[in-house]
């Protein structure tokens, strides 16, 4: 430890908000909540850890907030009076997060009537005034007033230390004069009033100027005659008001001297007992003490039963970089004594149909990872290329490793890798994958990207693939990268796999997932992963055309548009449409939100054309036209891969709470099915020359899935006798059946199944919120099983936090127990539909599995599964082959949730064919 004093002053408070937002809402076995608690003190053991390593302090303090009321409250009583109070659960993890603190044997300090901002300026002069070098663990742009010599921040979300030069880059003046910029600018988040229409530029460039905000103020009356030379007069009393306010207060009354926070290394025994207290089993196991804690915290704090030893801690210098043959087949040899590998690929695009391979980084135990550079260099002409195995040979090494049977291959977000390698005539199997198993474990309770769950499940922070490459005009190739920094980088990302899987998989049984995992999801990621290489082809001159008919068709709703308003106007301003519509026409029942700007949202549109309003539907089908014209028409011509030709949409299996696939780039899940617009969209996807495109559709699976799971005779009658159940429905709720009565009953049949409230279903179906109660429970009176379906899911959910579906796929909802109306509710309606939309999609993953190998098995290999939509597969097909595979199809849709689940109703599915994705329907 260094001779000089270094003291480090932690802002305690910032640390428990980032905590708060960061994890899901956790409980421990008292029944507690502990999410803050948790996050907090992964947070903090980090911090220390690392600067005991790395900066060598000597002396640390944590400073906290002791309540809302300061000192500038009595100057102002406006003070930070807009911040809502801090949310319910988090309240009680106060004290239990100051006991944290004092468990590291760190001082935890606190003052009424000041804020930790004043406690840490008084130490900080204190300390200076002693001679010693002072640190503050903040990125606070208050206490960058401080920064002078001796004295910087250190801003851990990044990783850099702050001193004059970050305040002069962002700020443009000496942190000595940032009081006075920031009080002429004013303070939203704390309600500093500052003055009005001056931003930080402007502040900036008057106090450069002029020197500071009393200098500002008295020239204002000689300054040139503009808005801001008015809005400085007027306001100078709150600009001097404001000046107080950010100044911080160096004279506070030290609670404890310097001395004591002295650092003596963190004390086994204190900290020992808070975990096992919380049962934070993964940091008692960080400690050693993993065996005295049989406790976990729910929600997953923890893993019971997994088993993850005496983890070495991540240390990124110990990776080795692979750059010889003899080398690369002593880490295939090390992979296959272990029985496992964890892998991960470098490219230099997102894209894995097209992403050149950089390099392949493997992980065969905690701590021991390594990375094979394999296209590194070509960013300098006159430079060297790195030292690498020659391309062809490492592909032929791996390729036996990745197709080994013996060899578990373990990845996280697998499904990108598969694709890159494919590219190169390798597959990988058999796999596991750690997004999909946190997924499975977890699904709403928080992300599932490595950088979250590795902060989540082992504590550990990442490196960013942009601190590799950098941004903007600096930005570079991850082939650019020196091999010592990519193999940090790379190294990590296979070694942290490895150690979350080591977390995750003993979880998959504890927890009762193994099922859905094994059954539903793992086979479906190489599947996924061949969805997206083939793509589907799209016709550009189709959607050129398109492009120009919806831009006709909005120039002439336009038109029309502004014919009822009476004058010209942009129709994309929020802010003009809400000034013509309420101000201008003077339509009744509009609401102004909290910028005082007219609310034009589609909510209000369509309130508007129920009204009988003839603009607010011009502007719907305006803005519709818009949408599709940008999102699919223009952009899917973009998004024509030129080496393919074809669209390749990316499929996440973790994108839906409930299971579903969601997908992105482009998104051709939310493509209008019913409209006549969609539908002209859907034309443009064609197959090649001598190819059909096949549609295969479940009929009406989630109110099948309803009619088994609530066990509702009526409807289950008529699936089997093949009636159209919105009829059955119509008949049994309003005594007759037309087109009318249908599709009332078509909306009261879905809404119902989503938990819609009285006031939904009144706005769905144009009536009074008492005439949609009386339907509502008409619908329960004559089907009580979805009644009593409904009380039931709800009942367990609110005791679990979770719902399953049939398969065992298990969704949370934290805010089950809300005392917000809105949230709790939310998530009721929420749960009602979770286990019906997850079965069902757990049956559709199931069928996409089996798919592949049952044509094969009838000889149509040559059946190319390309879309999944919801409830719909899409495939193209040679024309010959449409009769064969339709029967193939057919019968795996069918038969999809068999053996595991018997559903009580037959799973109906439509089939149709043709040139185009629109054709087949």
């Amino acid at each position: 430890m260094s001779e000089e004093k270094h003291l480090y002053l932690v802002d305690g408070s910032s640390y428990i908000f980032r905590a708060y937002h960061r994890l899901p809402p956790l409980t421990n076995q008292h029944g507690e909540p502990v999410g803050a608690v948790y996050g907090y003190t992964t947070m903090l053991w980090k911090l220390v850890d690392q600067l005991n390593a790395e900066d060598g302090p000597t002396h640390m303090a944590v400073i906290l907030d002791a309540g809302s009321h300061t000192f500038r409250n009595d100057l102002y009583d406006q003070y930070k009076a807009h911040r809502p109070p801090p949310p319910e659960d988090l309240v009680p993890q106060f004290p239990m997060i100051r006991d944290a603190t004092r468990a590291f044997s760190l001082p935890c300090l606190e003052e009424d009537g000041v804020e930790a901002d004043d406690i840490i300026a008084t130490y900080a002069k204190e300390a200076l005034k002693e001679g010693w070098k002072v640190t503050i663990v903040s990125s606070d742009k208050d206490l960058m007033q401080l920064i002078e010599p001796g004295l910087d921040l250190y801003d851990t979300m990044n990783d850099r230390k702050l001193g004059r030069e970050h305040v002069l880059e962002k700020f443009g003046v000496e942190p000595d004069k940032l009081g006075d910029v920031l009080a002429l600018m004013g303070d939203s988040s704390d309600n500093i009033p500052g003055v009005p229409g001056i931003g930080p530029k402007t502040a900036s460039k008057l106090i450069i100027e002029y020197g500071d905000v009393e200098a500002v103020l008295a020239a204002a009356p000689e300054m040139k005659k503009s808005k801001m030379r008015d809005n400085l007069i007027e306001h100078a009393e709150n600009a001097r008001l404001s000046r107080i306010l950010v100044t911080l207060k160096e004279d506070c009354e030290l609670p404890e001297p310097l001395e004591d926070f002295a650092l003596k290394g963190i004390p086994e025994d204190p900290l020992k007992a808070f975990l096992q207290h919380h049962g934070f089993k993964s940091l008692l196991t960080r400690l050693g003490a993993a065996d005295a804690a049989p406790e976990r915290a729910q929600h997953s704090v923890e893993a019971d039963g997994a088993e993850t030893g005496d983890e070495p801690p991540v240390d990124r210098s110990a990776y080795e970089t692979v750059t010889d043959e003899a080398a690369l087949d002593r880490w295939i040899a090390d992979a296959r004594h272990s029985g496992y590998v964890a892998v991960d690929t470098e490219t230099d695009s997102l894209e894995s149909v097209t992403a050149r391979l950089v390099g392949v980084s493997l992980a065969t135990a905690p701590g021991k990872a390594c990375y094979i550079p394999l296209g590194h260099g070509g960013g300098d002409l006159l430079g060297e290329n790195p030292d690498q195995v020659p391309l062809d040979t490492a592909l032929a090494k791996l390729k036996a490793l990745f197709e080994d049977p013996a060899v578990l291959k373990i990845g996280q977000n697998l499904k990108y890798d598969i694709g890159v390698l494919a590219q190169h005539d390798i597959r990988i199997a058999p796999l596991d994958d750690t997004i999909v198993m946190s997924f499975d474990l977890e699904a709403g309770l928080h992300g599932h990207g490595m950088d979250e769950i590795a902060e989540l499940f082992l504590g550990h922070t990442c490196l960013k693939f942009k601190d590799m490459v950098g941004t903007g005009k600096k930005k570079i190739e991850f082939s650019e990268v020196p091999l010592d920094r990519a193999t940090e980088y790379a190294g990590e990302d296979a070694d942290v796999t490895l150690r979350l899987w080591k977390r995750l998989k003993p979880r998959l049984s504890a927890d009762r997932v193994t099922r859905v995992y094994e059954l539903v999801d793992r086979p479906l990621v190489p599947v996924i992963a061949g969805m997206e290489c083939a793509g589907i082809k799209v016709d550009r001159e189709e959607l050129a055309r398109l492009s120009a008919e919806f831009a006709e068709q909005m120039d002439v709703t336009e038109g029309e548009i502004h014919d009822i308003a009476g004058e010209k106007f942009t129709i994309g301003s929020p802010k003009q449409l809400g000034e013509i519509l309420f101000d201008k026409m003077g339509l009744k029942g509009g609401r102004k939100g909290k910028s005082g700007v007219w609310s034009t949202d589609v909510n209000e549109m369509e309130r508007l054309a129920r009204d009988g309003e003839p603009i607010a539907q011009k502007i719907l089908d305006w803005r519709q036209l818009s949408k599709l014209k940008s999102t699919y028409t223009d952009a899917l011509q973009a998004q024509i891969n030129p080496k393919t030709g074809r669209v390749h949409t990316s499929y996440s299996l973790t994108g839906a709470q409930t299971g579903r696939l969601a997908s992105t780039e482009p998104n051709l899940q939310n493509i209008p099915i019913r409209t006549e617009i969609g539908r002209q969209i859907r034309h443009a996807f064609v197959a090649e020359p001598g190819n059909v495109i096949l549609a295969a559709d479940y009929s009406q699976i989630e109110l099948r899935l309803a009619a088994h799971m609530a066990d509702v005779p009526q409807l289950k009658t008529a699936f089997e006798a093949g009636e159209d159940i919105h009829n059955r429905t119509a008949e049994e709720l309003f005594g007759a059946v037309n087109r009318e009565t249908r599709g009332r009953a078509k909306t009261v049949n879905f809404a119902i199944l989503y938990g819609i409230s009285r006031w939904g279903l009144a706005g769905r179906l144009e009536i009074s919120p008492d005439e949609a109660q009386e339907i509502i429970d008409r619908y329960f009176e004559r089907f009580p099983g979805i009644s009593r379906y409904i009380t039931d899911t709800l009942t367990m959910a609110r005791e679990t936090g979770f719902t399953e579906t049939l398969f065992g796929r298990k969704t949370h909802f934290p805010r089950l127990k809300s005392k917000t109306q809105h949230e709790r509710q939310g998530s009721e309606r929420a749960a009602i539909n979770a286990p019906i939309q997850g079965t069902s999609a757990d049956i559709i993953k199931r069928a996409m599995a089996r798919m592949g190998p049952a044509l094969d098995k009838a000889g149509l290999g040559s059946v190319k599964m390309l879309l999944q939509v919801h409830d719909e597969l899409v495939f193209e097909l040679p024309e010959k082959d449409v009769e064969s595979a339709t029967s193939v199809i057919r019968d795996v849709m069918a038969s999809a949730a068999e053996p595991l689940v018997k559903i009580s109703v037959p799973l109906g599915v439509d089939i149709g064919t043709g040139p185009s994705w629109g054709a087949a329907h």
